[in-house]
C-alpha cells in the first residue's frame, strides 16, 4: 500500500484534481482520424491528438484463461501474504527484480525464460556472466515454452517444454507473469485512425518529434512499446507536447543517451549504444572484472564485470554494459560522458577516488585506451 500511495497515488490525485470540463474518463477508441469515442456515450473531435495511454502486462495465449487469477507487476504488490511458491514467467527487468526479491523473502521461486537470454545485455560474454552468476542463487530455466496452464486445488499447474525437449510439470501457489508489456493502443481501433502502422500493428512515428507520419497525431511513453522507462516517457511527453503546439511546423526535440538500470543484486546497467548495434571491426572493448576493484574486495563482492565500447578511430565512448555492485553509479558517470561526446582519454582525466567502486570503471577505460595507443 505504501508503494502504491507514494509512486502512483500522487499521479491519481493530480488527475482527480482536474476540473470535469478538462477531462473525460472512459475507454477511448478511434472513430476516424479526428474523432475519439468514449465508452460509446460521447464523441470528442480534435484538431490534434496525443496518445499517451500507457501499457498493460502481456498475457500469452497459454495463460489467457487465467488472466484474472494470475499476478502481474500491476497486482503483485497487493498480496496480503507471501506465497509458499512462485513461478515467474520471463527473464527481463521486472521478472528478475521481483523474482530475486521473492526468493530472498523465503518464497520457493522458479524463473522461466523463453529465448535463453537474460536481462538486456547484447554482448555474449556479458550474457553468460549474468546467467552464470544469477543461477548460483536463483532457480532459472532459461529456454523453452509453456504449453499448458490450469488451476488446481493447491495453486496452478504449469507445463513447460525446455529448449532441449524436456517436459516439466510443476505446481505453484502463485504465478507472476512478467514477460513484457503491450500497448493499450491495440484496443483503440487503430484501423479507424488513418495512421500508418508498423509490423507490430502500432503507429509509425518520428522519434525526434513523436509525430505519427504526417498526421496531427503524436505519441509518447509506453504506448510505443519501444522504451518503457520513466525518464524516456518524460522526455517523449515533452517532445510530443511541443510538437503538437507547433504543428504544422515541424519542431524536433532532443533525445537523451540511452540508459537502463536493473535493480537486481548484482545490478545491471546499459549505457549508450548496445553492442549488437556496433560494428565489431570499428569498436574497441575495454573489460574489467569487479574482482579487480579494491572497494569490491572490501565489500567482499567480486561478482560481475564491466565492458566499455569505444570508437576505434575517434576514441569516443559509444556505450557500456555493467554488471556488479555500483553499476547504477558507474552508468550515471558514463552516460554523462557520452552526452558530452567525450573520448576515453578525456574521461580518464576525471579523478577517481581510492578506494571507490568506480576504480573498476577506470580500469576498463584504461584497457580501451591502451588498445587505442
Amino acid at each position: 500500500m505504501l508503494f502504491t500511495e507514494k509512486f502512483v497515488g500522487s499521479v491519481l490525485k493530480y488527475v482527480d484534481s482536474l476540473k470535469d470540463q478538462l477531462k473525460v474518463e472512459g475507454k477511448a477508441t478511434f472513430v476516424d482520424p479526428h474523432t475519439i469515442d468514449i465508452d460509446g456515450k460521447l464523441r470528442v473531435k480534435a484538431d490534434k491528438i496525443i496518445l499517451t495511454c500507457g501499457s498493460a502486462p502481456y498475457i500469452s495465449p497459454v495463460f489467457e484463461s487465467l488472466r484474472h487469477d494470475l499476478d502481474t507487476s500491476d497486482t503483485i504488490f497487493e498480496l496480503d501474504d507471501l506465497p509458499k511458491s512462485l513461478a515467474v514467467v520471463g527473464l527481463g527487468v521486472i521478472a528478475l527484480e521481483l523474482g530475486q526479491a521473492f526468493h530472498r523473502l523465503g518464497v520457493k521461486t522458479t524463473l522461466y525464460g523463453r529465448s535463453g537470454r537474460i536481462g538486456s545485455f547484447t554482448h555474449p560474454d556479458m550474457q553468460r556472466e549474468v546467467m552464470r552468476t544469477l543461477q548460483q542463487e536463483l532457480n532459472i530455466i532459461p529456454q523453452g515454452n509453456f504449453t499448458h496452464a490450469c488451476k488446481v486445488d493447491d495453486g496452478y499447474e504449469l507445463t513447460y517444454v525446455t529448449g532441449g525437449g524436456e517436459t516439466i510439470t510443476r505446481t505453484y501457489e502463485r504465478v507472476l507473469l512478467a514477460s513484457g508489456r503491450t500497448s493499450y493502443l491495440r484496443s483503440m481501433n487503430l484501423e479507424n485512425s488513418g495512421l500508418v502502422l508498423d509490423s507490430r500493428g502500432l503507429p509509425q512515428y518520428d522519434s525526434l518529434t513523436m509525430q505519427c507520419g504526417d498526421s496531427p497525431v503524436f505519441i509518447a511513453g509506453d504506448a510505443t512499446e519501444d522504451l518503457p522507462l520513466w525518464h524516456e516517457a518524460y522526455v517523449e511527453g515533452r517532445i510530443a507536447g511541443e510538437s503538437a503546439l507547433n504543428f504544422p511546423v515541424r519542431k524536433e526535440g532532443r533525445r537523451t543517451t540511452c540508459l537502463g538500470i536493473y535493480f537486481t543484486d548484482p545490478q545491471m546497467a546499459s549505457v549508450g549504444a548496445v553492442y549488437s548495434s556496433l560494428d565489431p571491426e570499428r569498436t574497441i572493448i575495454g573489460r574489467a572484472r569487479m574482482a579487480q576493484g579494491p572497494r569490491h574486495e572490501i565489500y567482499n563482492d567480486r561478482r560481475g564485470m564491466i565492458q566499455v565500447y569505444v570508437d576505434k578511430d575517434s576514441g569516443s565512448l559509444l556505450g557500456a554494459e555493467i554488471f556488479g555492485r555500483g553499476a547504477e553509479h558507474m552508468a550515471q558517470t558514463l552516460v554523462l560522458a557520452i552526452e558530452h561526446k567525450m573520448t576515453v582519454g578525456e574521461i580518464l582525466l576525471m579523478p577517481v577516488y581510492h578506494p571507490s567502486l568506480e576504480e573498476v570503471m577506470k580500469d576498463a577505460l584504461n584497457k580501451a585506451l591502451f588498445q587505442l595507443k
